[in-house]
């Protein structure tokens, strides 16, 4: 008896200590229980109840909304557009601010410049006569110039060449024919005006452009003896695109390979040219259009 009694106390003193230790261990901060030890609970389905047999699925907010998916939307005042009516926009990212309308900027209408029939019709007709105008000649040979023509062409050139502008002013016509300088009205001294046009003060540029018009081919132009006159540089009277090698040459003595361009564009040779009457009279020495 006394040996029985003294295990049931060891066997009691044991017991003990396990429940010290268990208690101690779930006392631990941190401690938990593994998922398999978790007691399970089952939870009988009414039988005869609707959707006994039924699963029911509902979709998770999206991260940061806490509203609950069975929740109902905010009452809102009637005719109140919601967010739920507002058209959603199928290419805007989540998560990001929504983007302004695309906004299409109209094209301007063409430019359409209203065309004159009258005039078109003018310009038909004068191109046509210009066309049916012969190209007259280009001459070289001075001995063919009637004797004036060729005594105040040498004299204009001699002046040219001594590099005294002044030796051109006793050449110049003066009273209702004189010497056209200009398109315009020039008022004042008739050389003093030629050494405007020069580029340097002495007037020696504007010599040497008088001198290399003169030295160019010539043609005559008019028909009667009224207006008929012997025009250098013959390039006046020529088109400019019908010019040969050569004749390109000696247009590049007188203007640059760039003025040639610009006056094919304009369609007309009008850089400084000069003429002189039958009779010998200086008529003109100008340049433009």
């Amino acid at each position: 008896m006394a040996a029985r009694s003294g295990f049931e106390a060891w066997l009691r003193a044991a017991f003990a200590c396990a429940a010290l230790a268990l208690a101690g261990t779930l006392a631990l901060p941190g401690a938990a229980l593994a998922l398999s030890e978790l007691p399970r609970e089952d939870v009988p389905v009414p039988e005869g109840q609707d959707g006994a047999d039924t699963i029911e699925r509902h979709d998770l907010p999206p991260p940061g909304q806490t509203q609950r998916p069975d929740a109902q939307p905010p009452a809102t005042e009637e005719g109140e557009e919601t967010d739920e009516d507002a058209p959603e926009d199928e290419t805007q990212p989540a998560g990001e601010a929504p983007r302004p309308p695309a906004v299409t900027v109209p094209l301007p209408d063409p430019v359409v410049i209203p065309r004159d029939p009258d005039r078109d019709a003018t310009q038909e007709t004068e191109g046509a006569e210009a066309d049916d105008e012969p190209v007259p000649e280009v001459q070289y040979d001075l001995s063919l110039l009637p004797e004036p023509v060729r005594r105040m062409r040498d004299l204009i050139v001699e002046a040219c060449l001594s590099g005294d502008i002044e030796r051109l002013r006793p050449l110049l016509s003066t009273g209702e024919g004189a010497t056209q300088l200009s398109f315009g009205a020039i008022s004042g001294d008739p050389i003093a005006f030629l050494r405007e046009l020069s580029g340097d003060e002495e007037g020696h540029e504007i010599l040497a452009i008088l001198y290399e018009v003169l030295s160019a081919g010539y043609v005559k132009l008019g028909q009667s003896a009224e207006d008929e006159m012997y025009v250098w540089p013959y390039f006046f009277a020529v088109p400019l695109a019908d010019l040969n090698p050569r004749q390109r040459v000696e247009l590049f003595k007188i203007v640059t390979a760039g003025d040639y361009e610009d006056m094919k564009n304009y369609g007309a040779y009008i850089f400084y040219r000069t003429g002189i009457s039958p009779e010998g009279r200086w008529l003109f020495f100008v340049a433009g259009d």
